[in-house]
């Protein structure tokens, strides 16, 4: 079966002051066992990695720069 990346940046929407919470669950409603979603945000969404855990989800949080966070979460089968 192939292993689909679903990407998604909130920076935009976090600069503009828009809460991305609603975009980053319809995102992940994609997401099946094995597949990625990897989440651009301008912090570490911690609070979003307690969320994802519950929903299956493993996380890797890379600071690519200032302001620029790269989130890869894998759904666990």
């Amino acid at each position: 079966m192939e292993q689909k990346i679903i990407e998604l940046d909130v920076r935009e929407d976090l600069k503009n002051k828009i809460e991305p919470f609603q975009k980053i669950m319809e995102a992940i409603k994609e997401v099946k066992n094995n597949d990625i979603f990897i989440l651009h945000a301008p912090f570490k969404p911690v609070p979003l990695f307690a969320v994802l855990k519950a929903k299956g989800f493993t996380h890797e949080a890379e600071e690519i720069e200032s302001k620029h966070w790269k989130v890869t979460f894998t759904k666990n089968a």
